[in-house]
């Protein structure tokens, strides 16, 4: 299997602005100098991590979805990205998955933000999502899914790529380096994570720190808080060798239901299952 060439943009986002977001997305992705299979945008890429939906919100049909749609068949590529979705009355902070061929796949975000109220304003998803691009099997998350290796869990291998786009502040970015390296290694697949830059309209600063780690827990790309395009290519061959010759994918936990334990007044044991 060929090679898997992968763009990041990591940038500072204008706060609920739409229109200029997507002008500056125009900006850099206008700067790519070489052919890219995948183009990753960070978490909210048109608006910054609001929980303004009522004002902000868009429908699939909207500017936003459109321009992920048009964006992915000039380019002749995917472009992946999150935006806050009206859908049947319901909010959603919802990862577009664009394609080259027009179609979209989509991706609502599981995990919700309670520290900022993300789970009073947007409605949870409940299913995973995978892309295939050109056989590669691409898993994305959205943010706090990061912290929650159960939901992002790679049993018998299904994908080779996990995605993770973000909003993820500067005073918590141990945790976002310490966790995309720990979801590689655990997972032993690629790992993306894409994160934003600058300060918010709520004078949040963001340090960046996208990467690209490989399934060992190394870096391949490490951002600092500078915005930039960042192309590289990921090795199919290099991936399935290592998962050959250090297999603890095979010994993975399945997690069938849960045994809840009770101990009762004796001290005894019993298991309801």
């Amino acid at each position: 299997m060929r090679d898997l060439t992968v763009s990041l943009i990591q940038t500072d986002l204008v706060w609920e602005n739409s229109q200029a977001n997507l002008a500056l997305m125009e900006d850099w992705i206008a700067r790519l100098d070489m052919r890219t299979d995948l183009i990753v945008l960070p978490e909210m890429f048109n608006t910054g991590f609001t929980m303004n939906a009522g004002d902000l919100a868009q429908p699939m049909n909207g500017p936003a979805v459109t321009w992920l749609k048009q964006t992915a068949m000039q380019t002749d590529c995917h472009v992946i990205g999150s935006v806050m979705v009206v859908d049947d009355g319901r909010h959603y902070n919802r990862l577009i998955c664009a394609g080259p061929d027009g179609n979209v796949l989509t991706y609502d975000k599981r995990h919700l933000f309670r520290m900022m109220g993300e789970d009073r304003v947007y409605t949870a998803g409940n299913s995973r999502l995978t892309v295939d691009i050109d056989g590669w099997r691409i898993r994305p998350f959205i943010c706090y899914d990061l912290r929650f290796p159960i939901w992002t869990r790679n049993l018998d291998n299904a994908y080779d790529v996990a995605i993770f786009i973000a909003n993820w502040p500067q005073k918590r970015a141990h945790h976002w380096k310490s966790l995309l390296v720990a979801r590689a290694i655990e997972n032993q697949c690629y790992v993306i994570g894409v994160n934003r830059v600058g300060r918010d309209g709520n004078g949040l600063p963001f340090s960046g720190d996208s990467a690209v780690i490989d399934p060992t827990g190394d870096y391949l790309l490490q951002q600092s808080d500078a915005p930039g395009l960042h192309t590289l290519s990921l090795h199919h061959a290099s991936l399935q060798e290592y998962r050959t010759s250090f297999p603890a994918w095979k010994d993975a936990d399945s997690f069938p239901q849960e045994s809840i334990i009770n101990c009762n007044d004796s001290g005894i044991q019993n298991s309801d299952s």
